[in-house]
C-alpha cells in the first residue's frame, strides 16, 4: 500500500540501530535545538526528521512568525508567506510539532523555521497528523520516546512556485516507546481525518519499502499495531493537551 518505568538502554539501542545502513543522497542535514531534519534540496522540503521527547516541561507561547535559515541558501523554501494564498487547501504543516519544542525560546523558534514546514492539507494537518502529535504528547509523560518521520513524493511534481517547494503526496511517522512502536503512512489529502488514522497504520517493513529507510533486522519489522495508541491514559494528567 503506497498510501501507501522507561527502559532507556533499550531506547538508545533502538535509536542507534535505526540509523544502521541508511544512505540519503542529495540531502542536507540541519541540526536544530531538540531535533534534526534532512532537506531534499531539489524539492526544497523535509525528507526526514528525528527527535527524542521526555516528560513535558515546556510552556513557551505559540509563535506566529516563520523564518528562513540564512545558512541554507537555495536548499530551502523561497518564502515564509502562507501557502493558502496560492493553494487554499494547504496550510503550514510542522514536521516536528511546535508544542513538542516549547521547552525553550530557541527550540520553539527553530520549530517555526521553514526548514521544518511543508504544505499539508487542512484535513491532514488538523486531523490524522494532529492526532499523532497528541498521541506523542500523551505518551511522553510516561517515558522517553523516539520519533522519526518524513515526506513522500510520487513521480509527478506539484511545485508551489511562490515557495519553490514540491507538495508531498504522503507523510510518514514512527513512534518508539520502551519495546513498542507504531507507524503510519498518511495521505496528504482530504481523506486523512482523525477518525481514519487507524487505516493508515503500517509495519516498519512497509515504511522501508515505501521510503527506503533502513531499519535494523533486530527489530520486528513485519508486525504492525492493531490500533493507534489511545489517549485515555493521560486523562488524569493536568494540561497535557496544551
Amino acid at each position: 500500500m503506497k498510501r501507501i518505568k522507561v527502559n532507556t538502554n533499550l531506547l538508545t539501542f533502538i535509536f542507534l540501530f535505526l540509523m544502521t545502513g541508511v544512505v540519503w543522497a542529495e540531502e542536507r542535514q540541519v541540526d536544530s535545538q531538540g531535533f534534526t531534519v534532512w532537506l531534499d534540496c531539489d524539492k526544497r522540503g523535509v525528507s526526514r526528521f528525528e527527535y527524542s521527547l521526555g516528560e513535558d516541561t515546556g510552556n513557551e507561547k505559540r509563535l506566529n512568525k516563520y523564518t528562513r535559515d540564512p545558512n541554507l541558501g537555495e536548499c530551502q523554501q523561497l518564502s515564509t508567506r502562507s501557502y493558502r494564498k496560492d493553494t487554499p487547501d494547504h496550510g503550514r504543516g510542522h514536521l516536528v510539532a511546535f508544542n513538542h519544542m516549547d521547552y525553550s525560546v530557541e527550540s520553539a523558534k527553530d520549530s517555526n523555521q521553514m526548514a521544518n514546514i511543508l504544505p499539508q492539507t487542512t484535513t491532514l494537518n488538523k486531523g490524522a497528523w494532529l492526532r499523532t502529535e497528541k498521541i506523542t504528547e500523551c505518551y511522553r509523560e510516561f517515558g522517553t520516546l523516539e520519533i522519526i518521520g518524513g515526506a513522500i513524493w510520487d513521480s509527478n511534481p506539484r511545485i508551489l512556485e511562490t515557495h519553490g517547494v514540491d507538495i508531498p503526496d504522503y507523510f510518514w511517522k514512527v513512534i518508539f516507546r520502551e519495546d513498542d512502536s507504531i507507524a503510519w503512512i498518511m495521505p496528504n489529502d482530504d481523506t486523512a481525518t482523525r477518525k481514519a488514522l487507524d487505516t493508515f497504520i503500517v509495519s516498519l517493513q512497509e515504511i522501508e519499502k515505501t521510503t527506503g529507510y533502513d531499519f535494523s533486522d533486530d527489530l520486528d519489522k513485519s508486525a504492525k499495531a492493531g490500533a493507534s495508541w489511545g489517549l485515555d491514559a493521560c486523562d488524569g494528567i493536568p494540561k497535557w493537551r496544551s
